[in-house]
C-alpha cells in the first residue's frame, strides 16, 4: 500500500517515518527541500506550555491597537484585512468562555503526550542530542506585567504543568545577560530547546528513507479520485499513484483541500526571525518577554529572535522591518547582544482560528488524513501528531479523543 504525504516540514517527514516503520510504503512530497519551510525557521521550542487559546479575550480585545500600532506584536496588512473578517469571525466565536475551556483541554491533551512521544521517537532515531535540558525563562518587569500574564498562569494551574517563579537576580543566576530591569521571571523547565530544527528534520528525514522511504520533488497540481483517492497530479511530471494521501502542507494544506471540495479556515500567521551568528553573548535558556512580544532561543549555532505576526496571506512580499523590531526588543533583555553576522527569515505558520489543529481523515474522500493547522507549536506536536495519525490510518485506536481535530468541525 503506499502512502504520499504532501509536506516535508516536521509534522509531514514525523508521520511519513511512523508510517514507513509501520509498514506502509510511503513517498514524501513537497514542492522544496525537506524542512525549508516553517520548519527551518521555528523557534526550536517545546513548547509544551503555550496551547493557550490565542482567541482569550486579554489577546483578541488589545488586537485593534496592535493593528494601529506599526510595531504592534500583530500587524494586519490593510490590503488583506477584507479577506481575513470570515477567519476573523470564527476567531472571536473561539473567545466564548465555554468554547475557551474545550480548546484549553485539547491543546493540553496534546502538551501532555508531547514527551512520551518525542522521547522515544529520538532515541529510536538517535537524534537524542538536539534536544538541551534547559527550559525557558518567562520575563517580567514588575508585579504588574507578572499579573497581565495571570491567565496563562492560570491554565498551566488548572492542567499542572511545572513552573517556578524566580526574582530577578536568580533568572540572572542562570542568565547573567540578562537586564537588571527584569524583576521577576518564571521558568517553565519542561519547555526544551532544539540545538537545530532544521537539522533535525533532515535527521528524521535520513532515518525515513533508510527505512526505504521515498523521498521526491514535485509541485501539485490536483488530486486524482474515483471512489476514492487514486494519485497526486504534478506540474511537468508523471502523477504519483497513491493508496492513502497525507495532506500536511502546513499553511498551503487549504489550498490542496479546496481541490477536494473539502474548504478549511486556514490562514498563514507570517513569521519572522533574525539568526545572530556573532551575538556577542551566549545563553543557555530561551527567553520569551510576554509584554514585548518576544522570543529568544540559542540554536543553529547562534541566536535567534522571533516572536511576531503579520496576517498578509501567502503571496506578499516579506517586510523585515518586523525582524528588527523584535530584535531591538530582545536588546532591552540582552544589553550586550549584538546583531552581527545575522541572516533574516519570514515563514508560514499554519492557523486556525480556534488554535486547534487538525488530525483527521477527510469527511468527503476516503483515503485522504488531513494534519494540518498547529500554529506555533509544530515543532512541539510533530511525534505525538505521527504517533496519533499513524493509529489513525493503520487503524489502532489512539491513545487520545480525536473528535475534537476532526476537519468537519467548523
Amino acid at each position: 500500500m503506499t502512502t504520499v504525504v504532501i509536506g516535508a516540514g516536521i509534522i509531514g517527514t514525523a508521520i511519513a517515518y511512523e508510517l514507513q516503520k509501520r509498514g506502509r510504503q510511503v513517498v514524501l512530497l513537497d514542492r522544496g527541500e525537506v524542512g525549508g519551510g516553517a520548519s527551518y525557521g521555528n523557534m526550536a521550542s517545546i513548547a509544551v506550555t503555550e496551547f493557550m487559546p490565542a482567541s482569550r479575550p486579554s489577546i483578541w480585545k488589545q488586537i485593534p491597537g496592535w493593528m494601529l500600532d506599526p510595531e504592534g506584536p500583530v500587524r494586519v496588512r490593510p490590503g488583506y484585512m477584507p479577506k481575513l473578517i470570515p477567519w476573523f469571525a470564527r476567531f472571536v466565536a473561539a473567545s466564548r468562555p465555554s468554547r475557551l475551556r474545550q480548546i484549553e483541554a485539547e491543546g493540553a491533551a496534546l502538551c501532555k503526550r508531547v514527551y512520551d512521544d518525542l522521547l522515544p521517537l529520538l532515541k529510536e532515531t538517535g537524534l537524542e542530542g538536539e534536544l538541551t535540558a534547559e527550559g525557558c525563562l518567562s520575563l517580567y518587569t514588575d508585579e504588574a506585567e507578572l499579573s497581565a500574564d495571570r491567565d496563562h498562569i492560570e491554565i498551566l494551574d488548572r492542567f499542572d504543568f511545572p513552573y517556578r517563579r524566580l526574582t530577578g537576580a536568580e533568572a540572572r543566576e542562570l542568565e547573567p545577560e540578562l537586564s537588571k530591569d527584569i524583576g521577576i521571571a518564571v521558568l517553565f523547565p519542561e519547555n526544551r530547546s532544539l540545538r537545530d530544527p532544521f537539522r533535525l528534520v533532515n535527521g528524521l528525514a535520513q532515518r525515513f528513507t533508510a527505512l526505504g522511504g521515498d523521498i521526491r520533488r514535485g509541485d501539485v497540481t490536483g488530486l486524482d479520485r474515483s471512489d476514492r483517492i487514486t494519485a497526486v497530479r504534478l506540474a511537468g511530471g508523471e502523477p504519483v499513484l497513491a493508496d492513502e494521501v497525507v495532506i500536511c502542507a502546513g499553511a498551503h494544506s487549504g489550498l490542496l483541500s479546496g481541490m477536494l471540495g473539502e474548504p478549511m479556515p486556514l490562514e498563514t500567521e507570517r513569521g519572522y526571525h533574525t539568526q545572530i551568528m556573532s551575538p556577542g553573548i551566549s545563553m543557555r535558556h530561551s527567553i520569551i518577554w510576554p509584554a514585548r512580544a518576544f522570543m529568544v532561543t540559542p540554536t543553529a549555532g547562534g541566536i535567534r529572535v522571533g516572536g511576531t505576526v503579520e496576517m498578509a496571506g501567502l503571496d506578499a512580499a516579506p517586510d523585515y522591518r518586523r525582524s528588527k523590531i523584535t530584535v531591538r526588543r530582545a536588546q532591552t533583555a540582552l544589553p550586550k547582544l549584538r546583531c552581527e553576522d545575522f541572516t533574516e527569515w519570514m515563514g508560514h505558520r499554519p492557523a486556525f482560528p480556534d488554535t486547534v489543529p487538525v488530525m483527521s481523515a477527510s469527511a468527503k474522500v476516503p483515503g485522504v488524513y488531513y494534519a494540518t493547522g498547529h500554529g506555533h507549536l509544530g515543532v512541539t506536536y510533530a511525534a505525538t501528531t505521527a504517533r496519533l495519525m499513524g493509529d489513525l490510518i493503520t487503524g489502532r485506536a489512539p491513545p487520545v479523543d480525536m473528535r475534537p481535530y476532526r476537519i468537519d468541525r467548523f
